[in-house]
């Protein structure tokens, strides 16, 4: 595949990432970790990829805005264009040895997002979209999975941790989709879920709340290839309502319907 100029650079950027993040994997134990909030951790790691990101993309597009898991909105003189990074979707996982970690970097033009990529370093698999050019996987073309019938799938979920405060409502949402598809899956990195679904490897997923780091460059990952992405209301809401559906035409429609039952006895 031959990527854009853009592309390039957020794809050198997530690699240079994720070559630091790799070299951390193996010293875990060293690294020093602080709490953000019950169960929400941050660690060395996560700042030194974070900075290696926010320098690349800088020096190749200064001006660009930015949107960062952990510093937070940066303007830039350049309103039109804003980057979105999570430099380390899957820190509890990272922090415990689980090798399902991954960097996330989109790109917004006004409003519109218009690239991805998404860098799990541990298994050397780097996806990459742009709009209008189709998704990737380590330049093998994705799309994703046929399957028709939730029967038939597999569902992708992340189960809410510690200090959040909706367990009941997923627990009724998870009692419904158990009992209606092939199996759920939770691999603690929301943008590797999403991925998964550009990839064939899982045919749906939902999760609320999700901030817009974790899935701004998998919304596009999962257009590109061939699927159906919204909020939980149906809508194109989901940077800012923070709730996500996706899959195939079929199962996204199926998985929206079964989210809305009540819970069955």
């Amino acid at each position: 595949m031959a990527r854009s100029a853009i592309l390039n650079v957020m794809v050198q950027a997530a690699m240079k990432a994720g070559r630091s993040l790799a070299r951390d994997f193996g010293e875990v134990q060293n690294l020093q970790v602080s709490l953000k909030g019950p169960g929400d951790y941050v660690s060395q790691a996560d700042r030194k990829a974070e900075e290696i990101i926010h320098t690349e993309l800088s020096r190749a597009r200064p001006g660009y805005s930015f949107l960062m898991e952990e510093r937070g909105e940066v303007a830039g003189e350049d309103d039109q264009h804003r980057w979105i990074v999570d430099p380390l979707d899957g820190t509890t996982n990272f922090l415990h040895g689980i090798p399902v970690f991954a960097i996330s970097i989109a790109l917004e033009r006004q409003g519109q997002l218009v690239a991805g990529v998404i860098y799990n370093p541990a298994m050397d698999e780097l996806y990459t979209a742009e709009r209008g050019g189709g998704a990737f996987l380590n330049d093998r073309r994705l799309r994703v999975a046929a399957r028709a019938k939730l029967s038939d799938a597999v569902i992708g979920t992340g189960i809410p941790h510690l200090g959040r405060g909706h367990h009941g409502n997923f627990l009724v949402e998870l009692r419904n989709v158990m009992g209606e598809a092939a199996g759920v899956r939770r691999l603690g990195s929301a943008s590797l879920d999403l991925a998964y679904v550009a990839a064939g490897r899982m045919d749906g997923f939902w999760e609320e709340p999700l901030a817009a780091w974790d899935m701004a460059a998998g919304i596009l990952m999962i257009r590109e290839a061939g699927g159906f992405v919204t909020d939980k209301h149906g809508g194109a809401g989901m940077l800012d309502d923070g709730t996500i559906v996706a899959g195939n035409e079929a199962i996204h429609r199926a998985l929206m319907n079964t989210l809305k039952k009540p819970v069955t006895r």
